[in-house]
């Protein structure tokens, strides 16, 4: 498993040097909380969000997000409550994200007077209060030409897809080349913000439950619901040829409602 690490760390860092400085690299934690743990957790998510903020200073990350789910799989098991979302430049600072000794010191220059004990006990207590049910490494692969600015309040849809076997390819250029543009379109016509579309970035195997994710961010519910009734007006009937075809290469494994609730930029 190491030695397939290795490999996959060369190959991404390949694309990275072929396609330029541009690509983002996104980890998403889908998270559970337990009723009576909530209130803790939220104050947590607080002290959480200046510590990104220095990290972010440090450069050790992008960026971070915070939302909280109001609808999403129905399955046993899997009704998260919160995911967050951080953003790197490369995979190695991805696979090194989770550094507790990075945390603890941006702890303590985000809150001088906390020691680096005080801060290792506060974090390690907010990690009992959690169950991180999902961990995903993800790599953008495209996304709609946008000028958006994320801010509290805004929506999202996070999409969890998995590629028909056999058809990964076709999936994805189904996404760039016939769903991009369509969303593209959504988005000139002030009826969506902003549209990502990810891909796994670690190696997957067939058993896997998703393999690609798409995020829909909207400002706010008039503009989702008015995007909702947009699905079939306007579009050509060759263009939903090429929808229809493109389904048929992806299941939708689930789909999530969000709100961003903090944000470090």
């Amino acid at each position: 498993m190491k030695k397939q690490l290795i490999i996959w760390l060369i190959s991404v860092m390949a694309v990275v040097n072929v396609y330029g400085q541009d690509e983002r690299f996104l980890v998403l934690e889908f998270i559970k909380v337990e009723p009576n743990k909530v209130l803790d957790y939220l104050e947590y998510k607080e002290f959480l969000a200046e510590v990104y903020q220095q990290e972010k200073k440090d450069g050790h990350i992008k960026g971070w997000d915070f939302w909280s789910l109001q609808s999403g799989s129905e399955l046993e098991g899997e009704n998260f409550q919160y995911v967050t979302v951080t953003y790197y430049d490369d995979p190695v600072s991805m696979m090194n994200g989770n550094n507790m000794n990075h945390l603890i010191n941006s702890a303590v220059q985000a809150f001088p007077e906390m020691s680096a004990e005080q801060a290792k006990d506060k974090i390690a207590s907010s990690l009992e209060m959690r169950d991180l049910a999902v961990r995903s490494y993800m790599l953008e692969v495209a996304k709609t030409d946008d000028d958006f600015q994320y801010k509290p309040g805004i929506l999202a849809t996070f999409d969890l897809m998995k590629a028909v076997e056999g058809k990964f390819q076709e999936y994805e250029t189904a996404e760039e080349e016939i769903f991009l543009p369509l969303h593209q379109k959504k988005i000139n016509n002030d009826l969506m913000e902003d549209w990502r579309f990810l891909r796994t970035a670690l190696p997957t195997g067939s058993e896997a439950k998703s393999t690609h994710l798409t995020m829909n961010i909207y400002r706010d519910y008039i503009q989702f619901f008015n995007s909702m009734e947009y699905e079939d007006m306007e579009m050509t009937d060759k263009e939903q040829e090429a929808m229809l075809e493109g389904l048929k290469s992806r299941e939708q494994k689930w789909v999530y409602l969000a709100t961003l609730q903090s944000i470090v930029r």
